[in-house]
């Protein structure tokens, strides 16, 4: 992993939306895997005024979003893909052909799971994939005790996942119970992936996904196996780590020494 530190949260959202621009500018057929949730809301509000600004072009890039709750409908006002388009996809010039949300009214969840994973093997892979980070160290909607290297799947959420997103909802009777995700397995293929992570409320799973065991009781921690993972966090998110991180990412590649 490189961890990057940044000062506040601005500045995370910044540095993530240009890396997201590089794939795109480099790349521009590429598939991207989206999240939901608070802590990317700043990365796609920088990346529509890089498309309002500077011409970031999205026409011909794809995406993937991570995960969508059982039972809710597109129009659902709580559902991903209405939070997507509100808050990135009506906003920038992607084809909505090209955009993917798992379909929380599948008829037939399991089949629709194994499709969405072979959708994204026939559209090339991931070639980014945005993570936030839960208290518990999930991300997407792998909870702890998530097999490391399981598929996209639908699953029951943890208690404290549901307390977390009861601030989304009127009531904690309101937020649904189970969701579709992508396995930690479809994850660790993204050729690239980005972690964001911000506040104090997130320091212990920050501290223990970066520098704590890889274990599947801490899913974001197997992040560790991946060759391209970037993590960028403020400092309070940082507070918990015992080791001096970067502020900025490295220029070139740290040559490895030899044992």
């Amino acid at each position: 992993m490189e961890v990057i530190v940044k000062p506040d949260y601005d500045q995370i959202s910044k540095l993530a939306a240009r890396m997201i621009a590089d794939v795109i500018r480099n790349k521009p057929r590429c598939v991207l895997g989206l999240a939901t949730g608070g802590t990317p809301v700043g990365t796609y509000k920088e990346l529509i005024r890089m498309h309002e600004e500077e011409g970031l072009d999205f026409s011909q890039a794809s995406s993937f979003n991570l995960d969508e709750y059982v039972g809710l409908e597109h129009a659902h006002d709580q559902s991903y893909w209405y939070f997507m388009n509100d808050n990135l996809f009506k906003h920038v010039n992607i084809n909505l052909a090209n955009v993917h949300v798992p379909d929380g009214k599948a008829l037939d969840i399991e089949s629709h799971c194994r499709w969405y994973d072979e959708e994204i093997r026939k559209w090339g892979g991931l070639d980014i994939q945005i993570l936030g980070i839960g208290g518990n160290g999930h991300i997407a909607f792998n909870e702890p005790g998530t097999a490391i290297w399981s598929r996209t799947h639908w699953t029951s959420l943890d208690e404290r996942t549901i307390a977390d997103n009861t601030r989304f909802f009127k009531s904690v009777n309101d937020v649904p119970r189970y969701a579709l995700t992508m396995g930690i397995g479809t994850i660790l293929e993204a050729r690239k992936i980005i972690m964001l992570a911000n506040k104090d409320s997130k320091a212990d799973a920050i501290a223990a996904a970066v520098e704590g065991a890889v274990t599947a009781m801490v899913p974001a921690s197997t992040l560790q196996f991946h060759p391209d993972t970037t993590v960028i966090i403020d400092k309070a998110a940082a507070s918990k780590l015992k080791r001096t991180y970067r502020t900025e990412p490295a220029k070139a590649p740290v040559a490895k020494r030899k044992r």
